[in-house]
């Protein structure tokens, strides 16, 4: 008999359970499951809440994709948490939807439609399913310098996609200053709640800063609290765009994407097992959390939302409590789909004022841009090279923000490709990346 460390255990003695492994009385876990959840809620919230008003859903179907949401990110903890059948690592992860995944959703969905928006979250997935056999070629093309670009470039997307609930889809008209000035409000608790509390509290700032938001449109008539109607069980609905349309141009953004992801779940992955304890072991446990995830995310197409990714973010939990079971996300994500389901929670939540959703989407997907910062803060950027990859990538990109006509005169494919602003600066800092690394690899004796 061996120990969960790989170690023999003595004779006659039974085998030590790893803490990752560890289960907990029904006292303990219903509480720490809670706590997890209560860390992690705003983002699913304030993703579904961007995505429905970004499509112009009706509070019923806002209703039903919060639902959805929340229903499956908890069956993405089960599945990370048990790892069956080589689903899940068996690790203390929880599933978010992707904030990036969903600025690029967002993209798709305004330049093609939701349904091919839809379809795009199927390829992607798929594509995740297909390449894992490849997972160690294909990681070594997003090094920390292509992955800060992209990310930066994505938090910047977001970023405009935010704005957008406040002035109005397209942005072409003025933003009424009753809309601006909820979404600051809206802000300005939320840095006052990430300021002034601690712990779990200061993990629910978002949170947080939605309800005061929403508050204070009801208080002061700057915006509306309209509640979706209905009560008992909501039940997701599958097809809500329509049937998915396969257009794999206009899907190529979020396939990037999703083989650009590879590389940050191999991080996440490495801080977990370090975090609960257990000696990394990317080639196994890697694959397992990315079949997790496109497992997910296939789910994810037929319900209507985008991408759903593993998240570390709750690491910060366990090393509070001292506990890192994996039965502990697991609970949590049970009360997910338990949440998701009740119709008088997504239901009331579905009421909250755009402008309120932008206030808190503002926040939330400028961390992603920071995010890219602190990535490109591991490269040596004194290195010219590296630079140079940098700074042309992020012209590449930004170019479709600053001038978003500027491929209108292209074919399709190009507009799709170059109109882009991530698919352009990552393909631009892939290929130069690899290029350069070439060079200087030729050039050394």
């Amino acid at each position: 008999m061996r120990t969960s460390a790989g170690t023999p255990a003595a004779p006659g003695t039974r085998a030590a359970v790893h803490p990752v492994d560890e289960r907990l009385p029904l006292r303990r876990l219903a509480p720490l499951s809670a706590q997890h959840v209560l860390a992690m809620i705003a983002a699913p919230v304030s993703t579904a809440f961007l995505t429905a008003d970004a499509l112009g859903l009706s509070g019923e179907r806002t209703a039903s994709l919060l639902s959805a949401t929340l229903v499956l990110c908890g069956i993405g903890a089960l599945l990370q948490s048990f790892g069956t059948f080589r689903v899940g690592a068996r690790l203390p992860f929880v599933m978010l939807p992707g904030g990036a995944a969903t600025a690029i959703f967002l993209q798709v969905a305004a330049e093609h439609g939701a349904a091919t928006a839809s379809g795009a979250v199927l390829l992607a997935a798929a594509l995740l399913l297909a390449v894992l056999p490849l997972y160690a070629r294909i990681v070594r093309l997003f090094p920390p310098l292509v992955m800060g670009v992209t990310v930066l470039l994505i938090g910047v997307a977001m970023v405009r996609v935010a704005a957008q609930l406040i002035t109005g889809p397209g942005g072409g008209r003025p933003a009424a200053p009753s809309a601006v000035a909820l979404a600051g409000l809206t802000v300005g608790c939320t840095l006052a709640a990430y300021l002034l509390l601690r712990g779990v509290w200061r993990q629910m700032a978002v949170l947080i800063g939605m309800a005061a938001g929403t508050a204070i449109a009801a208080a002061t008539g700057l915006g509306a609290f309209t509640p979706a109607h209905g009560s008992g069980l909501a039940l997701p609905h599958p097809f809500p765009y329509g049937m998915p349309h396969l257009d794999f141009l206009a899907a190529l953004p979020l396939l990037i994407f999703s083989l650009a992801s590879l590389a940050e779940a191999t991080g996440q992955t490495v801080l977990n097992s370090e975090a609960v304890g257990r000696t990394p072991a990317p080639g196994r446990d890697v694959p397992r959390v990315v079949r997790a995830d496109a497992v997910v995310s296939l789910l994810g197409g037929v319900f209507g939302t985008s991408l759903l990714v593993t998240s570390s973010e709750n690491i910060g939990i366990g090393k509070l409590t001292g506990v890192r079971s994996r039965f502990v996300t697991a609970g949590a994500g049970a009360l997910l789909i338990a949440a998701g389901l009740l119709a008088p929670v997504s239901r009331l939540l579905a009421g909250i004022p755009a402008p309120v959703v932008a206030g808190s989407a503002l926040v939330v997907y400028a961390v992603i841009a920071v995010m890219g910062v602190e990535m490109l803060r591991r490269v040596d950027l004194a290195d010219r090279k590296n630079s140079m990859v940098v700074a042309v990538a992020l012209a590449a990109g930004l170019l479709p923000v600053v001038s978003p006509g500027l491929y209108d005169g292209f074919p399709g494919w190009v507009r799709t490709v170059l109109g882009s602003g991530v698919v352009a600066g990552t393909l631009t800092a892939v290929v130069l990346n690899t290029v350069f690394r070439w060079a200087r690899g030729s050039r050394t004796p």
